[in-house]
């Protein structure tokens, strides 16, 4: 797996058609979600992601069958749970963590292997671990994974110290079917979190949304099984409005709606992107170039960091100084030397820049970049540290004079996708070996 590569020659601007399906970031926890229930689940419109067949296999060892057929998944859950999630998948991704509160429930134990992710900063377990503890669960964590244990998990009261959606989507899947009322506070409102909650719904949870970030669940005795339908991946969308803007063409993106595009279609706007939106697909361009931002990332509803590497790869070709504050993962920029190795006019700081002072003033980490543009990329060979950057990647080499050779590539089609085959459907000269 690892030893794939791509070969990439600029091929000019991208252009056509791209149809994104359902999240990555919502898929995954769906399929979790679907365990809680005593009946079969259908999710569709999924993508086509290594994601998908990781947590997959999790769940069937667990004793949930799982059913593909196109972009429908079918799950049923077992009448008997198995209650540890194999020492194979450590490392994977993150979802292990998540299949705590539900494997509390159906089997009263739990034991999941460390999780991975991609290495973008610290993505502590204590906000999962303290969570789970405050619903009554004894947690214990070991060198090889965690384990935890319950008779009944019981409502709580719980405020995050920071918005984390895996957090939030922890304490929605132990709520649930905890005895009496739970209040999550500083809850995380993303997309797909909000997702997440209406495919609980369906299936009889008792969700509402407050102001100020709160939501409370007040738990039931049993959950069915549901349908649903996806919304297309915000993530993906963006990258390929960027990818078409980058190359000085223009992509037109389907399935995903308006409104989970809001903050980043203004971002481009006011760097002169043209954009032409109708109920059924986006386009940008910018047939008079580019111009420089400033721009910081945020929780929801402010720019999501996993759309700041394709912009970074963007204020390389906008004509002057652009700023990028990352306030959500300290280490998010570790990407950066590969794109300065391929000519990217790049300096990363430790301080604030673009925005006020945020968790990471004074701790060190180098979390804010200036860019200078336009810079004249030349291709390299870059090994691809994670899933957005490596997208940020291709994007580079899109652009860039000379062929470039990627490697890594599984960190990408685990994210995005038919990667392969959308960048060749928008002209781009790419050989998979």
């Amino acid at each position: 797996m690892t030893d794939k590569l791509w070969e990439i020659e600029p091929s000019g601007p991208l252009r056509g058609d791209v149809t994104v399906r359902g999240a990555k970031n919502a898929v995954s926890k769906h399929m979790v979600a679907a365990m809680l229930g005593s009946e079969p689940s259908t999710i569709r419109n999924t993508p086509d992601v290594g994601e998908v067949g990781i947590t997959a296999a999790m769940l069937e060892n667990l004793g949930t069958t799982v059913e593909r057929s196109g972009d429908e998944i079918t799950l049923v859950p077992g009448d008997v749970v198995e209650p540890n999630v194999p020492k194979a998948f450590t490392g994977l991704n993150r979802i292990p963590i998540l299949m705590l509160g539900p494997l509390l429930h159906r089997a009263g134990e739990a034991f999941v292997p460390l999780v991975g992710g991609d290495p973008i900063g610290r993505r502590p377990v204590d906000f999962h671990v303290d969570a789970l503890r405050a619903f009554g669960a004894e947690v214990t964590l070991a060198a090889d994974g965690i384990h935890a244990r319950a008779k009944r998990l019981v409502g709580t009261r719980i405020e995050l110290p920071y918005p984390s959606v895996g957090a939030t989507e922890t304490v929605l899947l132990a709520a649930v079917l905890a005895q009496g009322k739970t209040v999550i506070r500083n809850a995380a409102t993303e997309p797909e979190i909000t997702e997440l909650a209406l495919f609980l719904q369906r299936m009889g949870a008792r969700i509402s949304f407050s102001p100020d970030r709160r939501i409370v669940i007040e738990g039931v005795e049993r959950l069915g099984g549901a349908q649903t339908r996806l919304g297309g991946d915000r993530i993906e969308a963006f990258s390929y409005l960027v990818a078409g803007l980058v190359t000085g063409g223009e992509v037109r993106v389907h399935g995903c709606a308006q409104d989970r595009l809001v903050t980043p279609i203004t971002t481009l706007a006011r760097m002169g992107a043209r954009f032409q939106i109708t109920d059924d697909w986006i386009m940008a361009s910018a047939p008079e170039g580019l111009l420089p931002a400033a721009v910081q990332t945020d929780t929801h509803p402010g720019f999501a960091t996993d759309w700041q590497t394709p912009l970074m790869v963007l204020f390389t070709q906008a004509d002057g100084m652009s700023v990028l504050h990352e306030t959500v993962y300290e280490n998010r920029l570790a990407y950066v030397p590969a794109l300065q190795s391929m000519g990217a006019e790049i300096e990363v700081y430790d301080t604030c820049l673009g925005g006020p002072a945020c968790r990471y003033h004074d701790t060190g980490a180098r979390h804010s970049a200036v860019v200078r543009g336009v810079s004249k990329l030349r291709g390299g060979d870059v090994t691809m540290p994670d899933i957005r950057a490596g997208f940020s990647a291709v994007l580079a080499a899109a652009v860039a004079e000379g062929p470039s050779t990627l490697r890594g590539v599984h960190h990408i089609e685990r994210g995005y996708h038919r990667p392969v085959e959308q960048f060749r459907e928008l002209g781009l000269n790419l050989r998979a070996r």
